[in-house]
């Protein structure tokens, strides 16, 4: 089984590749024998705006790097994203990298991780919804990081004991789904 966590931010000196280096640190750890985890960054895939006359749901991929990312993607059994909080929503990079495929999404699990204002339960909201749409099963499974602007001034990501106990509920639900 391969988990993904996906990267939905872009930005300079942004937040989320480090949380991202610490779950897929976290799964590692574990005694998860048949479980591997890929961090897959979006600022690395550089997906352009999707722009085609082709809606993904048609499975017709004629854009820039579409049939790649559709590789990728469907490379994975489950999925972690990481969210920021932009303006009560979550990154237009997330939503566009969600927004260039179909099937590829479909029937699998996905949790949600989010920071910022709230403490990133708006944008999880909105991203359940549109993964919820677009196929996704929502393992119910979320962490809202708290005290971000403070926990955020080294090169690393330092969990806190919440997090770290919700993060080992994420994995198992996500194992769960993905046996059963």
């Amino acid at each position: 089984m391969k988990i993904q966590i996906i990267v939905g931010s872009v930005r300079e000196g942004r937040t989320a590749i480090k949380v991202a280096k610490w779950i897929d640190d976290a799964l590692k750890s574990y005694d998860y024998s048949t479980v591997e985890s890929e961090i897959v960054d979006l600022k690395e895939w550089d997906l352009p705006i999707f722009a085609g006359a082709n809606p993904p749901l048609t499975g017709i991929y004629d854009q820039p790097k579409q049939q790649d990312w559709a590789d990728k993607i469907a490379q994975g059994d489950a999925y972690i994203f990481i969210s920021p909080e932009y303006n009560h929503g979550y990154s237009a990079a997330l939503k566009n990298a969600i927004d260039y495929l179909g099937k590829e999404w479909n029937g699998k699990p996905a949790a949600y991780v989010g920071y910022g204002a709230t403490n990133g339960s708006r944008s999880i909201d909105q991203i359940r919804q549109v993964g919820t749409q677009m196929g996704l099963i929502d393992s119910n499974s979320t962490l809202e990081i708290r005290d971000i602007f403070t926990r955020n001034k080294t090169e690393k990501f330092e969990p806190n004991e919440f997090d770290s106990q919700n993060l080992k509920t994420i994995f198992d639900k996500l194992v769960k789904y993905v046996s059963a």
